[in-house]
């Protein structure tokens, strides 16, 4: 079962994400990710690793912090 805050981390990513005007390919691109990893991330498919938890963060100009606001 998922978890409740990979939900919410998930989550915090898609509206961080889309707030500033990133498709998930591009977020991909930037992180040398595919826009099918993104998606995992978002639907908390998948457990994410600190290092990319850091590389969205510096990809979308916001601290790690921000995505676990709850």
């Amino acid at each position: 079962m998922r978890n409740l805050y990979q939900k919410k981390l998930g989550k915090n990513i898609r509206d961080i994400r889309k707030s500033k005007g990133f498709s998930q390919e591009k977020l991909a691109e930037l992180i040398n990710k595919t826009r099918n990893y993104i998606g995992m991330v978002e639907r908390a498919e998948i457990n994410v690793p600190v290092s990319v938890i850091f590389e969205l963060a510096e990809a979308l100009n916001v601290k790690p912090k921000d995505f676990f606001e709850l």
